[in-house]
């Protein structure tokens, strides 16, 4: 168990790192005007997140899904692994379940995003 969350705290850091960097290196190339750095890191984390769960299966290498899997693509996007468990819920013929997740993680994620905007800006006024 600890050494599972020390890959993950390891791989987390390195996974955020990223992330900053890619933000970073987005907004000089491109600019402020659209979040393109989230863009990149979701599209990326969510394909590097399907190579991964072949490859890790298939050379035997599920013992470090901890440090590359739940650490860095988790520190780099949790979008990676909201995009499995809607692939593996339709995968497994689950297709009303995987829509209502998806279409209910957006929904409910937008508005407790408002939610929490509105509160705070409630309480800090």
């Amino acid at each position: 168990m600890l050494t599972n969350l020390l890959q993950v705290a390891l791989g987390g850091a390195l996974g955020a790192s990223a992330r900053y960097l890619t933000n970073v290196t987005a907004t000089r190339l491109i600019g402020h005007g659209f979040p393109w750095g989230t863009v990149i890191v979701n599209i990326a984390g969510s394909f590097l997140m399907g190579v991964l769960v072949v490859v890790l299966a298939r050379k035997g290498g599920t013992h470090l899904a901890p440090l590359i899997m739940t650490g860095m693509l988790g520190g780099f996007t949790t979008f990676s692994a909201f995009s499995l468990d809607a692939f593996t819920l339709y995968e497994r013929g689950q297709i009303g379940l995987a829509a209502a997740y998806v279409a209910g993680t957006l929904v409910l994620g937008l508005a407790a995003i408002v939610a929490g905007i509105l509160a705070t800006r409630a309480l800090m006024a």
